[in-house]
C-alpha cells in the first residue's frame, strides 16, 4: 500500500474503473489537458485516450445532460462539475432526468452516472466556491448522495458509486483533498453504499458528521474521552440513502447525540437525522438532539471561514452540555 493524499485517491479510483471497465468515461471543464483544476483526473488523458476523457464547454447543463445520455446508452460517465457553486445549472438534469430514468421506463433503462464535485470551505475560495448543498441533493428520490471523507473512503466510496446502475452525486471536500494521507491499496475493492461507518465506539454520547467535518469531530471526541466522556462518532458517508439502522442502535446505546455539519443549520440534512433519531428513539433518549453546524449565511471569505465552520471547541461545549442533562 501506498500512502496518498484524498484527491489522489480520486485519480486512483477513477483510473482503476476505467482500466476495468471500457464503458467508463470521464468528461467535464478541463478534465482532460490540464487534468482537472484540483488535479484529479491527471494522467487519465495520457493513459485512455481522448475518447474517453473530454474537455467539455463551461456548461453544467450540458455536462449533465450529455451524462444522462451516455448513461441511458450503457456506458457509465464520470462527470466533473469544478466548484458546487457552479453545480445548479446541473440540477435541471438530476432532477427531471437522471434520478426519474428508472421510474419513468418502468426498469428498462437505467442511469448509471456519477456526478462528482469539490464541496465545502476551508481553502479562503470566493463564496461561490464554498458551498455545502448535500441536503438539496439528499432531497431528490432517486438519486444517491456520497461524500468520503478519508483517502480510503474516497477510493472505495467512489469505485461503488461507478459501478452503481443509478445516478450518483459525489461530493468530494475540498479542504480535505491534501490535508492528509492515508495507506491505499489500489485493489478494486468498494466499500459499501447506504452504510454508515462506526470510527469510534463510546457508551455515552454518538457523535454523526459526514465529510469534511469527521476530522474535527473526531478530534472532538478524544478531547471529550480526556474528561471522561465517552462518544461513539459515527461518519454517515451515504446521505442518501440514509442508514438509519447504525444511527439507532448507537443513539439507544448511548442515549445522546450530536449532530455535525459545515452546511447552513436551517434546512440541513442535520434535520433530518434528527428526526428520525427522535421517532426511533424519544424513550432512549436522556437529552434533546442537538446540531453544530454552519450559520444561516452565505460562507464568508478568507480568514472569517473559520468562525463560520464547526470547530473542536464548539463541538465539545455542545457534547458536554448534553451531558449535563439527567
Amino acid at each position: 500500500m501506498t500512502e496518498i493524499t484524498m484527491v489522489e485517491a480520486v485519480n486512483l479510483a477513477l483510473a482503476k474503473a476505467m482500466a476495468e471497465d471500457n464503458r467508463v468515461l470521464v468528461l467535464g471543464e478541463d478534465v482532460a489537458a490540464d487534468g482537472g483544476v484540483f488535479r484529479a483526473t491527471v494522467g487519465l488523458l495520457e493513459r485512455f485516450g481522448s475518447g474517453r476523457v473530454r474537455d467539455t464547454p463551461l456548461a453544467e447543463t450540458a455536462i449533465a445532460g450529455i451524462s444522462v445520455g451516455l448513461a441511458a446508452q450503457d456506458f457509465r460517465p464520470v462527470a466533473e462539475i469544478q466548484f458546487t457553486g457552479f453545480i445548479y445549472p446541473a440540477i435541471d438534469q438530476l432532477v427531471n432526468q437522471a434520478s426519474r430514468l428508472r421510474n419513468r421506463t418502468r426498469g428498462r433503462l437505467s442511469c448509471p452516472m456519477v456526478l462528482r464535485s469539490p464541496c465545502g470551505g476551508g481553502i479562503h475560495a470566493p463564496e461561490h466556491h464554498s458551498e455545502s448543498p448535500e441536503a438539496m441533493f439528499a432531497h431528490i428520490p432517486g438519486l444517491r448522495v456520497v461524500i468520503p471523507s478519508s483517502p480510503r473512503k474516497a477510493y472505495g466510496l467512489l469505485l461503488a458509486a461507478i459501478r452503481d446502475p443509478d445516478p450518483v452525486v459525489f461530493l468530494e471536500p475540498t479542504r480535505l483533498y491534501r490535508a492528509s494521507k492515508e495507506e491505499v491499496g489500489d485493489d478494486g475493492v468498494a466499500l459499501p453504499l447506504d452504510r454508515c461507518f462506526i470510527e469510534r465506539t463510546g457508551t455515552d454520547i454518538t457523535l454523526i458528521a459526514w465529510g469534511a467535518m469527521m476530522p474535527e469531530t473526531l478530534a472532538a471526541a478524544a478531547e471529550l474521552e480526556e474528561g471522561g466522556i465517552s462518544a461513539e462518532v459515527i461518519d454517515v458517508a451515504t446521505l442518501s440513502v440514509l442508514d438509519d439502522d447504525t444511527i439507532i442502535r448507537s443513539v439507544t446505546k448511548t442515549k445522546r447525540c450530536l449532530i455535525v455539519h459545515e452546511a447552513a443549520r436551517n434546512g440541513g440534512f442535520g434535520g433530518e437525522i434528527a428526526a428520525r433519531v427522535a421517532e426511533a428513539c424519544f424513550f432512549s433518549l436522556l437529552a434533546p438532539v442537538s446540531r453544530v453546524c454552519g450559520y444561516d449565511t452565505v460562507m464568508p471569505l478568507a480568514k472569517l471561514e473559520s468562525h463560520y465552520i464547526p470547530s473542536v471547541a464548539r463541538i465539545g461545549k455542545a457534547a458536554r452540555h448534553l451531558m449535563e442533562y439527567a
